[in-house]
């Protein structure tokens, strides 16, 4: 007899209480080719124990469990956006495991992204600071502007989140800026302004300046503005829901299937890395 459940994606889900969490855990569960298989959450959450679909008024039959190993034993893919540093402890076992990853974990040091690099020899990981679509189609078009607009544009980009956020600029708009100079044959940390304070002269040339918004309950909005005399070109991304996330995210899920080991990006799992390229 053929398991009906063989080919569902078996998925665990980090931060299980959190607002992404249960977004995720609710797009899990409303997919027809996805399977929940584990929660994980911070042992001081008053939630452990109970059943991670319970906000949504009916058992998924997986409680949200501290132990990683218990939470993971039956996943292929954790989806992980949390903080840097419990991300890090989730990839040393699924590493151990041979568990995947689908990392939309944002303010990792360089230290922590070489840690993750070197995982992915071993398992395959999606990780990128917006799992969205729409941003990561964004992302292309910026990459396309930042190559036409390379000479005489001044180049800005002005970000807004919850007031909850605690990393700034958010991970998005630092992606927002590595592609727009890497598109200009440049590297962000030689030309990016992340404050302005009192008396700061005229705008150095070819710079990338970055302002930073916390407030209310915003999802996450971007604004990159290209501007020269005479015309201002602005590309933007406004977010209404973390739905957006969790759809993205699966999609990555789908995307390791097919995958053994390698870091990839929503470049790669939307088929971005080539568009637009001239021949």
């Amino acid at each position: 007899m053929i398991d009906k459940h063989s080919a569902l994606h078996r998925i665990a889900i980090a931060g299980a209480s959190g607002r992404m969490g249960r977004m995720l855990i609710e797009s899990v569960m409303l997919a027809e080719d996805m399977q929940l298989a584990g929660a994980l959450d911070i042992a001081s959450s008053p939630h452990i124990a109970t059943d991670a679909a319970a906000f949504l008024g009916h058992a998924a039959g997986v409680g949200i469990s501290a132990d990683m190993k218990e939470g993971l034993k039956n996943a292929q893919v954790l989806i992980d956006f949390t903080r840097p540093e419990g991300t890090m402890q989730h990839l040393a076992v699924c590493r151990q495991l041979g568990v995947q990853m689908v990392i939309g974990t944002t303010g990792f040091s360089d230290a922590q992204k070489s840690e993750i690099q070197t995982a992915s020899r071993e398992i395959a990981i999606v990780m990128a600071p917006n799992m969205s679509v729409g941003v990561n189609v964004t992302l292309k078009l910026l990459e396309l502007a930042a190559t036409a607009l390379r000479q005489g544009y001044d180049i800005e980009i002005i970000e807004a989140h919850h007031k909850h956020k605690v990393d700034a600029p958010s991970g998005t708009a630092l992606k927002m800026g590595e592609v727009i100079a890497s598109a200009q044959g440049r590297q962000l940390k030689d030309c990016a302004v992340y404050e302005r304070y009192g008396h700061t002269g005229e705008r150095v040339d070819g710079s990338i300046g970055f302002s930073t918004i916390r407030g209310g309950d915003i999802v996450g909005d971007h604004t990159v503005m290209f501007a020269t005399e005479g015309e201002r070109i602005e590309i933007t991304h406004k977010s209404a829901s973390r739905s957006t996330y969790a759809q993205g995210s699966l999609r990555a899920v789908r995307f390791l299937a097919q995958q053994r080991s390698g870091l990839f990006d929503m470049f790669d799992v939307l088929g971005l890395k080539q568009a637009g390229q001239q021949p």
